[in-house]
């Protein structure tokens, strides 16, 4: 007969065997729930969706069931209309490229330019212009072109009535942040110690100030009015076939938005700028609406 101490230590030793085989076993189990659960949450890569390389500005949208289409280049692009100003409510929030809106800055709201863009404006009532740079979207008023910042609103005078009639001539496009800048740590200045330490070379005098261009005569060139843009082609040659039955010459022009063609369907207008925007009046008086100038 086995002593009773003796089986009491041998049930004691299998016991605890037992236990740890089981903890084992559970700890096995739960890194295969741990792995399966992490990989389900991994998105695949062949099921993910491409992302459009053309930014968001610059992608048709929607206002009040009006779809807006954002022009791929300002180069030559002059416009008449009513400009209007805009500030209090919107002073601090977020514009169409994610700046911040300041009442107080130099900027500017356009419906189609792409953003960035320079823009001259003059107040055709009094005279005075002066120079915004685009980084909203609006105004969506029947015949309002540009929406100003409070500041711009007053050199051109027009803060008391509200608005005014403007023509607005695209200047330039400038990434914001590209100015030329100095690199120089935090709140120090460049040292001038009047020599070269050892092993610098010296430096170089700075390149002669570059010639200013002569200023373009803005009356002369190609101009044309767009008179629509479609996304099929047979639309564009219909509306095209139309026109160049008045004996007028037209061309179709291709450009991507929104990661697809585009056909816009432009009239030659004139070699001069002031006969030019008289045809787009008479364009928009026979209900294309929204005719646009431009220059090639």
């Amino acid at each position: 007969m086995i002593p009773l101490t003796v089986l009491s230590r041998s049930l004691r030793l299998a016991y605890l065997l037992a236990l740890i085989l089981a903890v084992g076993l559970a700890g096995g189990c739960a890194s295969k729930t741990s792995g399966t659960r992490g990989g389900s949450e991994t998105p695949s890569k062949s099921g993910g969706k491409k992302r459009s390389k053309t930014p968001a500005t610059q992608r048709p949208y929607v206002i009040n069931g009006t779809t807006y289409y954002p022009i791929p280049s300002a180069i030559g692009y002059v416009e008449q209309g009513i400009a209007s100003w805009y500030g209090e409510p919107f002073h601090g929030k977020k514009t169409s490229n994610g700046e911040t809106y300041n009442m107080y800055g130099d900027t500017a709201a356009h419906k189609t330019l792409p953003m960035n863009t320079i823009l001259l404006v003059k107040n055709l009532e009094n005279g005075r212009s002066t120079i915004v740079r685009i980084n909203d979207r609006g105004p969506f008023v029947q015949e309002r072109i540009i929406d100003l910042t409070l500041t711009k609103a007053k050199e051109l005078d027009i803060v008391g009535k509200g608005t005014a009639k403007v023509e607005i001539l695209a200047m330039e496009t400038q990434p914001p942040g590209q100015e030329q800048l100095i690199a120089t740590a935090p709140g120090k200045q460049p040292a001038e110690t009047g020599r070269t330490p050892a092993g610098a070379s010296k430096p170089q005098p700075p390149p002669p100030p570059a010639k200013a261009a002569p200023i373009p005569d803005f009356d002369k060139g190609n101009f044309y009015v767009q008179v629509g843009a479609f996304v099929k082609i047979e639309n564009a040659r219909t509306l095209a076939k139309a026109f160049a039955k008045r004996g007028r010459d037209v061309v179709i022009q291709q450009y991507p938005a929104a990661g697809m063609n585009l056909y816009r369907v432009m009239i030659f207008a004139s070699n001069s700028l002031a006969k030019a925007k008289v045809y787009e009046k008479e364009l928009e008086a026979e209900g294309f609406r929204y005719a646009l100038l431009l220059a090639r």
